[in-house]
């Protein structure tokens, strides 16, 4: 699964260097695009039937599943991009969050900013406790115990983390808050999509009428970070990260191995 999750790397590189205001998440779904099939690999998420995109661009209350379109984006917006490749029948699965700065709203600015880095950090937590963990539903307390100990914001508990390997989307699921079950075992071969999805304010959700687009019922904000993440022998390497992790989860001592 390295190259797939090699080329989810750069389709995330490709688009984090393109974002800002005035590019549409059309524009950003042909920059994906680019990036994965440069790799020998293509979107898996196209895979899913109806679906059409590379993406799914999530700006603003929208958060998760939303169609790309050729609406600008603007400064004050915050965008979740989320993507996937396949190569060889393999899959990877990863997502990031951009905060386009409002000079003329700098409360909103940081309000996003937080939200933004505060998922981020609680996606290394899960994945840090991924490394030590007995069992996988331990990543799910070390999610939402982030989130709660820094922040006001809330987690989506209806949208979760999952396997991954030959389809995109497999058992096991990953869960972003404590549940009464240990889940299963954390072992060589255990390959997972680790992905936070985090509101400022409620987590109720709503599906718009395109069937795809999800939204938070009462117009909040949302943010959206993922990698997709081996335990192997050795220990655990994060497949859509270049450095397999290793920025990431150096604040917590933990060192990626390279599958051998």
């Amino acid at each position: 699964m390295v190259e797939p999750g090699l080329a989810g790397a750069a389709a995330i590189a490709a688009m984090r260097a393109a974002v800002r205001p005035g590019i549409t998440t059309l524009e950003l779904d042909a920059i994906a695009e680019d990036a994965i099939r440069s790799r020998g690999g293509a979107p898996n998420f196209m895979l899913e039937p109806g679906y059409r995109h590379t993406i799914c661009a999530n700006v603003n209350e929208h958060v998760v599943h939303a169609i790309p379109t050729e609406r600008p984006l603007a400064a004050g917006d915050i965008v979740s991009l989320d993507v996937g490749a396949v190569i060889g029948g393999w899959h990877s699965d990863t997502a990031f969050t951009a905060v386009l700065p409002d000079h003329a709203d700098t409360d909103r600015t940081a309000r996003l900013s937080k939200l933004s880095d505060v998922t981020e950090q609680a996606m290394w937590r899960g994945i840090a406790r991924l490394a030590e963990a007995s069992h996988l539903n331990e990543v799910g307390e070390a999610v939402s115990s982030y989130v709660r100990a820094n922040s006001d914001f809330g987690v989506l508990e209806d949208y979760i983390g999952h396997g991954i390997g030959r389809s995109m989307h497999e058992d096991p699921p990953v869960f972003n808050v404590p549940v009464a079950r240990r889940g299963p075992e954390v072992k060589p071969g255990l390959v997972v999509a680790i992905e936070p999805i985090v509101s400022a304010g409620g987590i109720d959700t709503v599906v718009e009428d395109d069937d795809w687009t999800v939204r938070i019922a009462d117009g909040s904000m949302s943010a959206q970070w993922e990698h997709t993440v081996a335990v192997h022998e050795r220990g655990i390497w994060v497949l859509t990260s270049e450095d397999g992790g290793a920025e990431g989860l150096a604040p917590f001592g933990i060192t990626p191995v390279p599958i051998p």
